[in-house]
C-alpha cells in the first residue's frame, strides 16, 4: 500500500487535527513465569538488555510495525505511553504533547485506508541534533535519540528540522511528574523509546501494551543482532522508513505500509 503525507513532503496523510507528519512488524510474544508474581517479558522480540548495561554502539534499538496488525482506532499504544511518561492530552491538538500518534493513511488511488503510530523516527543521522545550538538533542550510542532537559533552551530548531514533525514544545505548567521521564515548561520533547525501561532490560510501554491488550503489531529489539527477532523479520519481509529519501536511516520501520 502506497501513502503519503503533506507534511512530510509526500500526498495524502488523514490526521484530524494533529499538526504532524508521517510513518512496518510482526513478530514473536514472550512472557515466561519464573515465580509467582515475577515475569521475564519479552514483548514483540528479545528483552531489552542487562540491566545497567553501558549504551554501546554495538547495538542499534528499533522498531518494526506491521501496519496490518494494527487495529482502526486503536490507541493502546498512544495511551501505554502517555501513563507511562507523564504526559496529558488537554484537549488542546496544537499545544499538546504527543510523544506518540495514530495517523491514518489513505491510497489516493485505491481509497484503501491503514491506521499506524508515529513517534521519533530515532535516527542515524538526527537533524533535530544537527541543528541544536546547545547540544541538547543528541544521540546515544545504542541509537536512541534523547533530549537534555537541562541544556535545552526552547529555541525550538530541532522541531523545525524534525521531517516527522515528533516533537513537541512544552507550553503547559507540569504536575505530577514521572520520575524516570523528567519535563520541563519551556523545552522540547519527544518518544525516548522508554530508555529507563530499556536500561532496566525492558521494552518500551507501547510495545508490551500492544502485545498484550491490541494487534501485536509492534517488535522492539536490536537491529544490529541478525539473531533478534526484529532483524530477522527485516531481512526477510520488505519493510520501509518514512522518507527513506532522505538518507537519515531511521531506527523505526513500517511493513505493509
Amino acid at each position: 500500500m502506497s501513502a503519503s503525507c503533506n507534511s512530510c513532503g509526500g500526498g495524502s496523510c488523514e490526521t484530524g487535527a494533529d499538526r504532524r507528519g508521517v510513518l512496518k512488524g510482526a513478530g514473536a510474544f514472550l512472557g515466561t513465569l519464573l515465580a509467582p508474581g515475577v515475569t521475564l517479558y519479552a514483548f514483540g522480540g528479545a528483552q531489552a538488555r542487562e540491566p545497567n548495561e553501558p549504551a554501546s554502539a554495538k547495538v542499534r534499538w528499533g522498531l518494526l510495525i506491521d501496519v496490518n496488525k494494527c487495529p482502526p482506532g486503536c490507541n493502546m499504544c498512544v495511551t501505554a505511553c502517555r501513563e507511562e511518561n507523564g504526559w496529558k492530552d488537554t484537549g488542546h491538538p496544537q499545544t499538546d504533547a504527543q510523544w506518540i500518534r495514530k495517523v491514518k493513511l489513505r491510497d489516493p488511488k485505491s481509497g484503501a485506508t491503514r491506521e499506524a503510530p508515529v513517534m521519533c523516527q530515532h535516527c542515524e543521522s538526527p537533524p533535530c541534533a544537527d541543528v541544536c545550538p546547545t547540544g541538547a538533542s543528541f544521540k546515544r550510542a545504542d541509537g536512541i535519540v534523547l533530549v537534555d532537559k537541562h541544556i535545552c533552551i526552547g529555541c525550538r530548531y530541532c522541531m523545525m528540522a524534525c521531517p516527522y514533525k515528533a516533537r513537541s514544545f512544552v507550553h503547559e505548567e507540569l504536575h505530577d511528574q514521572q520520575p524516570h521521564a523528567p519535563r520541563g515548561k519551556g523545552t522540547v520533547e519527544s518518544c525516548t523509546l522508554c530508555v529507563h525501561r530499556v536500561d532496566a532490560g525492558r521494552v518500551p510501554a507501547c510495545v508490551e501494551t500492544c502485545w498484550t491488550k491490541a494487534g501485536g503489531a509492534m517488535i522492539f529489539g536490536d537491529l544490529n543482532d541478525p539473531a533478534s527477532d526484529i532483524a530477522r523479520a527485516v531481512a526477510l519481509t520488505a519493510s520501509s522508513q518514512i522518507r527513506a529519501d532522505l538518507g537519515l536511516n531511521p531506527g523505526v520501520r513500517y511493513q505493509n505500509l
